[in-house]
């Protein structure tokens, strides 16, 4: 049996604003083991990256259970989400998130200067690794501008991959992106899955959903099946 990375019980998250309150996610459960490939579908507007940016530790639950390789997230204060965040997550977003003053390689290095205790050799020597990874490597002295869509995504990849995550959060990572780099993307993904990598991917696509090796969907900020999903969907387009 494969080791357990991420337990959510009975999650929910509501907003609050001019005394109106969103239920975002309604009593979720998921669980994803070490090495698994899961992708969450659903509508726009079902929860998909609430719940992503939950299991990040980008933003905390209203109530609800969620451990993360054994830690009991609850439990941890500011300095220690950072430090997780930054250690033990990977983060690849649908708008790249690069910085447009800082080179390709120095894009990829700035989450590892927040390593205490990590030499500049062993960045450097990380950020060069990641970089060849996806095919960048050609390419670390050019800025964001200087790419297309394609190796903007690539190169936030490589920042992923160069902290060493035990997990890969991609939110629509093909979102802004046209169906040829799109699929690249997903092949680069499925490599890094079966490399060993554990890959929790939020997309709106069902030809990208399927890349994974299971699916979660998502209907109004709760888990619903496949043909519970199809029936929702049916009923709204109705």
């Amino acid at each position: 049996m494969a080791e357990t990375m991420i337990q959510i019980e009975d999650l929910t998250k509501v907003f609050y604003t001019d005394e109106i309150e969103t239920h975002a996610l309604s009593g979720i459960h998921l669980s994803i083991a070490r090495g698994e490939y899961v992708a969450m579908s659903g509508p726009s507007g079902c929860g998909k990256s609430t719940l992503l940016s939950i299991i990040g530790l980008l933003d905390t639950p209203t109530s609800g259970r969620y451990t993360l390789n054994g830690k009991e997230v609850a439990n941890l204060d500011f300095a220690d989400r950072s430090r997780i965040r930054n250690q033990e997550i990977g983060f690849i977003f649908q708008s790249f998130n690069l910085i447009g003053d800082l080179t390709v390689a120095e894009n990829v290095e700035l989450p590892l200067t927040y390593r205490p205790g990590m030499a500049s050799a062993e960045r450097k020597k990380r950020v060069q690794e990641s970089l060849e990874r996806v095919n960048m490597a050609h390419r670390m002295r050019h800025y964001p501008a200087q790419l297309s869509g394609g190796q903007q995504q690539r190169v936030a990849v490589a920042r992923a991959l160069a902290g060493s995550p035990s997990i890969l959060l991609a939110d629509e990572p093909t979102g802004n992106l046209d169906s040829k780099n799109g699929e690249a993307v997903m092949k680069l993904l499925q490599e890094l899955h079966q490399e060993g990598a554990t890959i929790c991917m939020v997309t709106h696509d069902p030809r990208f959903a399927a890349h994974a090796e299971r699916q979660v969907h998502l209907f109004d900020g709760k888990v619903v099946a496949e043909g519970e999903l199809n029936r929702l969907m049916s009923e709204v387009g109705a």
